[in-house]
């Protein structure tokens, strides 16, 4: 049946694209930065000879429109970049490859990475490309440019808790993003414990947030797309760029292998506030730090072949003398090779590893014991572009992961562990096609055919009710059980008229590899699990509708989308559940179904020496579990019903920047004790409804100051100033209870607030 479905679906997609199939001549090539040679993304090329004719380039830079013979001239435009205007005559196939001139360098007066209009042009919903330069600009704890902080002012996007760097995506928990990094997948995208994100924003090229209504090729998570692109690195000159700040510091170093025809980008970071916490007598034994190196290196063996290698390293160390220990990171590579196989092909081949483990570790004279878990990854992926005609752009592929997951296992002196790692095979094959109907509709559509194989190499419980009712051993190499799922798309834009769109979509994703976390905002030491004889894949359906608005001469945008999710097979802890100590996890669990729906507004201004943003959600989320709460709907544990973020950034003068950030959001769902007892000496605390009470809200206002120095030769230099939570407001981190001094009877509610106020500065450097 799956097969016959699958036929039919490529039969459809493609047969739209024959049937319009009229060009006989293609114009292709690959827009860079002049100054660089980095490719650009998402560059418009458009036909002044035919308005309604426009391709934007892809991911590598590349683009490809197909048009009747004649003359013609394509319009290159990039928003900060100079327009440039290339006369083509069109009487063969014929490869057009421009540079374009980076204005910005000379001085930055816009902050928008998009085209004007994209928001009224592209089917596309719930779609956001980040500027790293905006990003730059916005106040953060520790004055540490982050992407990830970025994210978490976008309408949709909600932070996990103060100074995490965790997020939810339309009602999703943690784990139901996917984050890549050069396509490989990031399983713990935080450092220090959530104050800083994994990504070092001088590595970054491009970043796109994708909540939920992700094109067939991305799959694996329900709730949202985080797909992050490293530079390529200079190949026309070397530069180093970098900062200095008060508890860490960054140097990045670029530049050509040959010039023009290879390069390379290295990027490292660290914090040092260990050095001076080891100052005191008191600290000395202390370690707490993290760094990270970003690499990556590229060759053009000729002018359609290129080879990209890139690397990530990321680590963090937390000890206490040699009584306590602990460290966490993740390793990325990915190994790219993009491939122009004629003017109307493009494929890129990727083969890709991550790995992500953690170790703690605790000793006493006597004893010692090591808790340890990782999760890796070997994937091979296949990604075809074909560029049709000038309505329609088909993508086809496959990938294939190969997963070893090691559950969290302790190992010590009086202690033997028998856990295994266990193994999983997940496999896709998808295709869509983007098709311009007509000058005013625009409708993106795809397939996605996803499996799941559990593999031998473990034991597997079968447990029904949370008692053991079988148990399965497959040896390695063994096919166990599989799951297959059907993952369509579409969505679509209705342009009204000049200035306003209507959008609507529906998406079904999967995702087979679980978080087994009992926080909101999760720890390093929460650990995956993948499918099993128990645990099925999560579903969700989103049904979203959608309308922009483009105001005074494109410089206010407005967009608002409201969406409609329900989730299948969700996983929560029953009960009282003994998630640490317990042999089986799995026996902990207990299976139910979900739903989230709301409604996001964002209005921006993007022109003016005033820019920035209004986000603002209304949404809920919602669990059903057979087993919690009489069976009956309760609040999921990342359910927020208010969001609301504001961004203003101010060019003062030529030098000064100014920039601020208010944030407003209801506190998380949470369980708090309705009464205790004591049992043999010792106080058990009774609970009531589950996620029935809230934290306290979180509100608080960031405000940041850039001076940019005068340009010595080569040399640029700025210094930023920043003040994190400006009022002193104590937000909620934890709440713990404990007994009354003075009336045992009663319970204390303790809150622990992380930062009342936090200065910066930052002094940054280019050469």
């Amino acid at each position: 049946m799956y097969k016959k479905l699958i036929v039919t679906s490529l039969l459809l997609l493609l047969s739209t694209t024959l049937l319009l199939a009229q060009t006989k001549y293609t114009v292709s090539g690959t827009v860079k930065q002049k100054s660089s040679g980095e490719t650009l993304i998402g560059v418009t090329v458009m036909v002044v000879e035919k308005p309604t004719i426009g391709v934007i380039t892809n991911e590598y830079g590349f683009y490809s429109v197909s048009l009747p013979e004649g003359n013609y001239t394509l319009r290159f435009s990039y928003v900060g970049y100079k327009q440039e205007l290339v006369p083509v005559k069109l009487e063969s196939n014929v490869t057009v490859s421009i540079s374009l001139v980076d204005e910005s360098s000379l001085r930055e007066v816009v902050i928008s990475s998009k085209k004007d209009n994209d928001n009224l042009t592209k089917a596309s919903m719930g779609t956001e490309v980040l500027n790293m330069k905006e990003a730059a600009k916005i106040p953060v704890v520790f004055g540490e440019k982050d992407l990830v902080k970025t994210i978490q002012l976008l309408p949709g996007v909600k932070s996990n808790g103060e100074g995490s760097n965790g997020f939810s995506v339309r009602g999703g928990a943690t784990d139901q993003n996917l984050i890549l990094l050069d396509e490989a997948p990031v399983y713990n995208a935080s450092h220090l414990l959530g104050f800083f994100s994994s990504f070092n924003s001088d590595a970054i090229k491009d970043a796109t947030i994708i909540k939920g209504n992700s094109p067939a090729q991305y799959g694996g998570r329900l709730s949202s797309v985080l797909d992050v692109k490293m530079k390529e690195g200079n190949n026309k000159d070397y530069q180093v760029s970098g900062g200095l700040g008060l508890i860490s510091s960054r140097l990045t170093i670029e530049g050509p292998i040959q010039r023009d025809r290879s390069s390379f980008m290295i990027s490292g970071r660290r914090t040092y506030a260990d050095l001076f916490a080891r100052l005191s007598s008191d600290m000395k034994d202390v370690k707490l730090y993290f760094y990270d190196l970003n690499a990556k290196a590229n060759w053009a063996i000729n002018s359609k072949n290129k080879l990209y290698f890139s690397g990530y390293f990321g680590k963090d160390v937390f000890s206490v003398s040699t009584l306590f220990g602990s460290d966490w990171g993740n390793a990325t590579a990915t190994l790219r090779w993009n491939s122009i196989l004629n003017s109307k092909l493009f494929s890129n081949t990727s083969l890709i590893y991550s790995n992500y483990d953690f170790n703690v570790g605790f000793k006493t004279n006597t004893s010692a014991m090591n808790f340890n878990s990782h999760i890796r990854d070997l994937n091979l992926k296949q990604d075809f572009t074909w560029y049709a005609n000038a309505n329609n752009t088909v993508r086809m592929g496959f990938n294939i992961i190969h997963h070893t997951i090691t559950p969290t296992k302790a190992e010590g002196t009086d202690i033997v562990n028998n856990k295994k790692s266990r193994k999983g095979l997940e496999s896709a094959v998808y295709v869509s096609n983007s098709w311009k109907v007509s000058d005013v509709l625009n409708i993106d559509y795809g397939l996605r055919f996803s499996i799941y194989n559990v593999l031998g190499g473990g034991l597997y419980n079968i447990y029904k009710g949370n008692k053991l009712v079988d148990s399965i051993k497959l040896a390695d190499g063994k096919f166990g059980k599989n799951y297959y799922n059907l993952e369509p798309r579409i969505s679509a834009s209705y342009r009204l008229n000049s200035s306003a769109t209507i959008k609507v979509g529906y998406a079904r994703n999967t995702q087979s590899l679980h978080l087994m976390s009992n926080s909101t905002g999760g720890s390093p030491t929460d650990a995956w699990i993948g499918n099993s004889y128990n645990i099925k894949p999560e579903i969700a359906d989103q049904f979203s509708v959608g309308f922009s608005k483009s105001l005074n001469n494109n410089a206010f945008e407005l967009n608002t989308e409201a969406y409609y999710k329900t989730m299948a097979n969700q996983i929560d802890y029953r009960d009282g559940a003994d998630i640490n100590t317990v042999p089986d996890i799995e026996s902990e669990l207990l299976f139910g179904k979900g739903r989230a729906y709301g409604i996001e507004v964002l209005l921006r201004k993007k022109k003016g020496i005033l820019t920035g943003w209004i986000g603002y959600t209304l949404s809920k989320t919602e669990r059903q579990i057979n087993g919690i709460n009489s069976n009956q709907w309760y609040d999921a544990k990342q359910d927020r019903t208010h969001d609301l973020s504001i961004v203003g950034i101010y060019t003062l003068s030529e030098r000064w920047t100014l920039s601020g950030t208010f944030i407003y959001n209801t506190g998380n769902a949470v369980t708090f004790p309705t009464g205790k007892y004591v049992l043999n000496d010792m106080v058990i605390y009774q609970y009531g409804t589950r996620n029935a009470d809230r934290m306290p809200a979180t509100h608080r206002l960031d405000i940041s100051a850039t001076y940019e120095r005068p340009a010595r030769k080569r040399w640029q230099g700025s210094w930023s100033f920043g003040l994190y939570n400006v009022y002193g407001r104590r937000n909620p981190f934890a709440i713990t209870f404990k007994e009354n001094k003075t009336n045992p009877q009663k319970i204390d509610a303790v809150q622990t607030s992380l930062f009342q106020w936090v200065p910066s500065v930052t002094y940054n450097f280019k050469f």
